[in-house]
């Protein structure tokens, strides 16, 4: 009986935790809601300083002039509101880690917070004008570039993602080692296939061009040196300290 109440407090506890984060998302939506199409005019700088003179977006979809500031508001808002959503996670989940694991967790939830950021960013401020610029000269002579609003958005969402994602490679090598999975030797030994690997990912993620690709995977190479070299600081202490603390319970 008390497992079944234990369950139902977890789940009630759950369910309260989502919906606070869910409401953070949504006030932050509500303040951003009335600035959306300036913020999608940001978001397009990138492209319309590459774009010839006279040239400019357009819109193929009777809906899109409103959709696509939306779309853009609500995933914004989203983004503005991860490190509270990770907060509500963090409460979820603190109580059932051990002491070693709270002092470890908390710090990499702040970090992959600002790891992820600085992937946006990047993608911003220093792929965006390169890869918009490259792709506007080789348009053929003769063919005006007028991109559609909706696949825009489209378009930079995935490069958003794909670079926030691909910034957290320190966060997972960290975990790795802490958890004792592997070692920076080990990987160390594995850099030839890193860095291949780095140019696949960077293929897939990207537009088929090498410009973008490069610029996701050197980043993603630099990234892994600063894992490894972070990640042998806690090589295997997880496993280490976990037994010691379950050991320490039992006696």
């Amino acid at each position: 009986m008390s497992d079944a109440n234990n369950l139902i407090s977890h789940l009630i506890e759950l369910r309260s935790r989502i919906l606070k984060a869910l409401l953070s998302v949504l006030v932050v939506f509500l303040c951003l809601a009335y600035f959306s199409q300036d913020l999608y005019q940001w978001l397009a700088l990138p492209l319309l300083d590459s774009m010839p003179e006279n040239a400019s977006m357009i819109a193929t979809d009777v809906a899109s002039p409103f959709f696509a500031p939306f779309k853009l508001t609500l995933v914004l808002s989203f983004f503005i509101a991860i490190p509270y959503v990770l907060y509500q996670v963090w409460g979820f989940v603190a109580p059932g880690l051990y002491r070693n694991e709270k002092k470890l967790v908390a710090p990499l939830l702040l970090s992959s917070t600002l790891l992820f950021y600085a992937g946006m960013a990047f993608a911003y401020f220093v792929v965006f004008p390169i890869a918009f610029a490259f792709f506007n000269s080789v348009a053929p002579e003769g063919v005006t570039v007028s991109t559609d609003i909706s696949s825009y958005l489209n378009f930079v969402l995935k490069l958003f993602f794909a670079f926030g994602v691909s910034f957290e490679i320190p966060i997972a090598i960290i975990l790795l080692c802490w958890t004792g999975v592997t070692d920076a030797k080990s990987l160390r030994a594995k850099r030839p296939y890193v860095v291949v690997g780095a140019f696949v990912v960077g293929m897939l993620l990207t537009p088929p061009d090498i410009i973008s690709q490069t610029l996701l995977a050197i980043p993603m190479w630099i990234l892994f040196e600063i894992g490894v070299v972070v990640g042998s600081l806690y090589a295997g202490k997880g496993r280490r300290n976990s037994d010691e603390e379950t050991g320490t319970e039992i006696e």
